[in-house]
């Protein structure tokens, strides 16, 4: 979420003549987008801080959640800060720039009556694959959780915003579309909500792939979970964060769920979608977790074969709850688990690429390769993929979907080799 705000950032600024530079040192405005959900955040922003002291003449920005969570404390700790900008207040930078052209600083995080997204201009840079947030905001108030706090209540864009944006970026040579949301299958701008919101934008002509993320197991609703077996364009993915395998921790966290209520929205979705990749987010320590809970999580991993997942020692968020929970587990066994449950993890998502060598599939090639001579992008389920292309292809091929054959399975990646027509043949049909 924090790169689509970036993006509609400098659209606007690209509106009032500013262009994107590649090093600091030659930048009139440096601006920080953070992220306010890991520890260390705040930390890591004033070193990057001290290190853009050398510019002296450009204006700084720091913008996002550690702005809205910090505020003013910024201006008190870094001299050198000139604007700070809460997640809502992002489409004011501009205006800020005009108001302040002798380096008055000025701090805006307020959450304006007006959305951010009614005050962007369409956007101006367009990739084959793009995101586009539709939902911002939590209501569940997890206990470990800073979202609510940085980001504000669940808002969601009307349907009408959404799809006219999508067309815009449609139009400007995109061909895969992220939704975004802190809580996204939450969404509630339309007639059908998420499931609607899909449904809809699969009528849009050359949208070839619709992703979604991140989802909360509460909202997600059976015409959600359908859609994967009745819009084509629906890439078969689901990122459905789970975070323990244990109800006990699961109350603690205030989660709203229990196990049985996702291992049953796992069973419903691969029953309309058999070959669809699970992923989900673990978080190893929360307080209060004993080791019993942890080997349920564990469980839970073996019991669904997690096709990719994303685990964190628990870190304290100050002004959450659990912050102040006084059953906090020792450093030295959160490090200890997290290793054991990242093994597992690991050994699942081979397992689930290994089934997918030698095998046709189509990739959206949208960036360049780790190495000279490849291009890389996702296939359907998300998994990266490197393809090896020539010299003359290479230019031709970027942005494009290709049908390729996958030769070779890594844990976190796939290679593959370009598939011509020819090579493909048609079944054969008895006489």
């Amino acid at each position: 979420m924090n790169v689509y705000d970036s993006q509609r950032m400098l659209d606007s600024l690209s509106a009032e003549g500013f262009e994107q530079q590649n090093e600091p040192e030659n930048a009139d405005l440096i601006i920080l987008n953070t992220c306010h959900i890991r520890e260390k955040a705040s930390e890591k922003m004033y070193s990057e801080l001290g290190r853009l002291r050398a510019n002296r003449r450009a204006k700084v920005v720091v913008a996002g959640c550690v702005a809205q969570a910090e505020g003013r404390e910024i201006l008190e700790r870094a001299k050198n800060v000139d604007f700070v900008l809460g997640p809502q207040a992002l489409h004011r930078l501009p205006k800020l720039l005009k108001a302040s052209p002798d380096h008055n600083r000025a701090i805006d995080t307020d959450f304006p009556v007006e959305t951010k997204f009614e005050n962007w201009p369409s956007p101006v840079s367009h990739k084959a694959s793009s995101f586009l947030t539709i939902q911002e905001g939590c209501d569940k108030f997890c206990s470990f959780c800073v979202v609510p706090y940085t980001r504000g209540s669940e808002y969601s864009r009307p349907a009408s915003a959404v799809i006219k944006e999508a067309r815009t970026l449609v139009e400007g040579g995109t061909k895969e579309i992220t939704l975004l949301g802190q809580n996204v299958n939450a969404y509630n701008g339309c007639s059908g909500g998420l499931g609607g919101l899909i449904k809809a934008l699969d009528e849009i002509d050359g949208l070839d792939r619709i992703r979604f993320t991140t989802s909360h197991p509460r909202d997600m609703s059976d015409a959600l979970i359908n859609a994967f077996g009745e819009v084509d364009s629906l890439m078969p993915y689901l990122h459905l964060p789970v975070q323990s395998g244990s109800d006990r921790v699961l109350e603690r966290m205030n989660r709203r769920h229990d196990v049985e209520h996702y291992e049953k929205i796992i069973s419903k979705i691969r029953v309309i979608r058999p070959d669809i990749a699970i992923s989900s987010d673990f978080i190893v320590g929360h307080p209060g977790e004993t080791e019993a809970d942890f080997i349920e999580t564990l469980n839970l991993a073996n019991r669904v074969g997690f096709a990719q997942a994303y685990s964190f020692k628990y870190s304290a968020r100050p002004g959450t709850p659990a912050t102040d929970d006084q059953d906090q587990v020792s450093e030295q066994s959160k490090t200890e688990r997290i290793a054991r449950l990242q093994v597992l993890l690991g050994q699942h998502q081979k397992s689930f690429n290994e089934k997918f060598v030698g095998s046709l599939s189509k990739i959206l090639l949208d960036r360049t390769g780790r190495l000279s001579g490849q291009l890389a992008g996702r296939s359907p389920h998300n998994q990266s993929v490197h393809v090896g292309v020539s010299p003359k292809e290479f230019f031709s091929l970027l942005g494009k979907i290709v049908l390729v054959r996958i030769t070779k399975a890594n844990q976190n990646s796939l290679t593959a080799e370009l598939v011509r027509e020819e090579e493909v043949k048609p079944p054969e049909v008895p006489v």
